[in-house]
């Protein structure tokens, strides 16, 4: 059935999920605080608002896909401007953005008083995945609001998943995230050893992403390392946040991960070093400078790799042989 949908939040996700609901034949209102990022889709036949207040004015549907906690909490529950104030009764609220199960939790709770229903649902599958509308979706809330939600959810993705109540979808996400950030060390150490070894990267790329060790990562990521290519699909400073989330909620938990707390040191250092709008993939700078420190060739100046105990400068080391 069409529907009325509010979309807030046109990054360089949320672009392309809007869109796939615009191409689902929806009628889709959308905010952005940069109005301009709306553009493309308003082109296509999507509707402007002023505020997230107006964007979920009448709406079936609202998703939002902003940045951090802060910025769904006032998008959502702000009492004058939030999407949840202009929401009527049986309407359906559904955020994915990355956020805390705790947040999720209230949402719920607020939404539901109003006789809303709402759902956490974080993705995963980067700005490729949007484009594609192959992205996993980890759903938390209840069974009604989650099959209520699926004929547009499945628009944007390939893997849909119902993982419990409220705050199931974020947590799972924190799962999700622990094994990317972790992935990715892996993949750029992978490729950094065999730039060492005189190997052909993107014929390594290719090797290793067809055996047991292969990765989304490595696929789809790799070859932008060898390009040199930082481009976000994911920034690091959403994941940065992201891993501080998963941080506080291990603490809450009494859970010790050390592969965790090496990766978050790595992605706050990129942040200090003014790496925060580069994609996820351009870890590869950090542990470059640490090579370069570790073999004496650069002696001078605070790098990224100062999370080893060693220092060095922004890393240009690895190249793509040809």
């Amino acid at each position: 059935n069409r529907m009325k949908v509010g979309w807030i939040g046109v990054g360089v996700m949320g672009r392309w999920m809007a869109q796939h609901c615009l191409k689902g034949g929806h009628d889709v209102t959308v905010f952005s605080r940069t109005a301009v990022k709306c553009t493309p889709l308003i082109e296509q036949g999507a509707t402007l608002a002023a505020s997230p207040f107006e964007a979920a004015q009448g709406a079936d549907v609202v998703f939002t896909m902003v940045g951090t906690p802060a910025d769904v909490e006032a998008a959502i529950l702000d009492s004058e401007l939030g999407a949840l104030a202009a929401l009527q009764r049986g309407a359906l609220l559904v955020d994915c953005t990355t956020s805390t199960p705790s947040l999720a939790e209230t949402i719920s709770r607020r939404a539901s008083a109003k006789g809303v229903h709402a759902l956490d649902a974080p993705v995963s599958g980067g700005d490729l995945g949007s484009q594609a509308g192959s992205l996993s979706i980890m759903v938390g809330g209840s069974g009604e609001a989650y099959a209520a939600a699926y004929p547009l959810l499945e628009l944007m993705g390939t893997t849909i998943a119902h993982m419990g109540e409220a705050g199931a979808g974020q947590h799972t996400k924190m799962c999700n995230q622990i094994l990317a950030c972790n992935n990715m060390i892996g993949m750029t150490e992978s490729l950094l050893y065999a730039h060492r070894a005189g190997l052909r990267l993107d014929a390594v790329v290719d090797a290793i992403g067809a055996g047991a060790a292969g990765s989304w990562a490595m696929t789809n990521l790799g070859p932008r390392v060898v390009r040199r290519d930082f481009a976000p699909g994911f920034m690091i400073e959403h994941m940065a946040k992201d891993l501080g989330i998963a941080m506080q909620e291990a603490e809450r938990m009494q859970l010790k991960l050390p592969g965790l707390v090496l990766a978050q040191r790595l992605y706050d250092s990129m942040l200090l070093h003014g790496h925060g709008r580069d994609g996820t993939q351009a870890l590869t700078l950090a542990l470059e400078d640490t090579a370069r420190f570790m073999e004496g060739r650069d002696e001078a100046g605070e790098g990224l790799a100062r999370v080893y105990g060693s220092r060095g400068a922004s890393g240009k080391m690895l190249r793509a042989k040809a």
